[in-house]
């Protein structure tokens, strides 16, 4: 990570990309096991997390509350997701046409973020020009 303000808004996109490609393989991992008995899927919410973080400091504006983050704090965590109740015999709780959706889903997300880490590279680039 990079401690200046002028890349900011570029360290929360990194933690953001971070926790988007851990959570795909959550998902890749769900997948792998929706056949193993008893298997509870696990999964990650970074949006929590930063909506928190940044919950934080109220009354300023997001540049602000951007600069004042601590990025320490936006580390989110897998889970295993145990009230997900399952119909199934096997008390397995993933769902394979969820897990894909979620998948693509996440796929696009993580393409959108790293294009955004580019595109302010790409700023930063033009500024110093």
């Amino acid at each position: 990570m990079i401690n200046t303000d002028a890349f900011s808004y570029i360290n929360i996109l990194d933690k953001a990309a971070d926790a988007s490609w851990t959570r795909s393989e959550c998902i890749n991992n769900n997948l792998a096991n929706v056949d193993t008995p008893g298997y509870k899927r696990q999964d990650i919410d970074f949006s929590s997390v930063l909506a928190e973080e940044l919950g934080h400091y109220k009354y300023v504006s997001l540049d602000q509350k951007v600069r004042n983050l601590n990025l320490n704090h936006l580390n989110a965590s897998v889970y295993t997701d145990y009230a997900n109740y399952s119909y199934r015999e096997d008390r397995n709780n993933v769902d394979i046409d969820t897990e894909e959706v979620e998948r693509a889903s996440e796929t696009i997300k993580y393409q959108t973020l790293t294009d955004s880490i580019s595109q302010e590279f790409s700023r930063l680039k033009t500024a110093m020009s």
